[in-house]
């Protein structure tokens, strides 16, 4: 059930690149020409775009984090992205609960994931407040992604990468704060041209939903976006 509904949100919404001729695409207030600018966000940065109602507009409804993450919310023309999924997929090669293998002629991506064990873990949770209120929101100095107020199911074991015969394991820094896994939602694609691998993800617990980006590019991890779309 929780599948089906990540992937009905997934239909409407998901990760896209800049892709202007300029360089740079403007964000606007609303979905007009004349609208004021938001701010601008430089090609082959990533956003998440969410399909409007009234698709003759070509505008989509879009939010950006940029380096010093700060998110900005606002409107891009359909013209000026170009979406991840429209890259050639890595196809899926097996799947299981915890595990899932993506695999192409000269790619092999490999996920798992594995139950989480809170009660050993727990000292590196730490709260902040809210207006009174102690919300347990970070592990090990990061912001917890996947849960919302609940104690965490599961949790990356590794993310690989082979490319071309050279074997790529994502830190566990970079995944150490993502929980509630849902293998079943995880998607590669590559960029030929800019030899750019993409593995997409939707995890949730229920009511904690995001979404995450990985990017390598020619062997080399070059980061995540991280957005929560719902």
């Amino acid at each position: 059930m929780l599948a089906a509904a990540l992937s009905f949100q997934c239909s409407f919404a998901q990760f896209a690149k800049i892709a202007d001729k300029d360089g740079y695409v403007n964000m606007r207030k609303e979905a007009d020409v004349k609208s004021n600018i938001v701010g601008k966000i430089n090609s082959h940065e990533i956003i998440y775009v969410f399909t409007l109602e009234d698709h003759s507009k070509n505008w989509l409804n879009a939010d950006y984090t940029d380096k010093n993450g700060e998110t900005w919310s606002g409107y891009i023309h359909s013209s000026r992205i170009k979406y991840i999924e429209s890259y050639e997929s890595v196809p899926r090669a097996s799947a299981i609960e915890n595990k899932a293998v993506f695999n192409s002629k000269n790619i092999t991506v490999t996920i798992e994931s594995e139950p989480f064990n809170y009660k050993e873990n727990k000292p590196h949770f730490s709260s902040t407040s809210y207006n009174g209120y102690k919300v347990e929101d970070k592990f090990k100095g990061q912001q917890i992604w996947g849960t919302d107020g609940t104690i965490p199911q599961t949790h990356y074991k590794s993310i690989s990468v082979k490319m071309n015969g050279k074997t790529l394991e994502i830190s566990p820094k970079e995944i150490e704060n993502l929980f509630n896994i849902n293998n079943e939602s995880a998607e590669c694609y590559f960029d030929a041209e800019h030899e750019t691998l993409y593995i997409s993800m939707v995890n949730s617990d229920g009511a904690g939903g995001y979404a995450v980006l990985f990017k390598i590019q020619k062997g080399v991890y070059k980061g995540k976006t991280l957005i929560m779309p719902f």
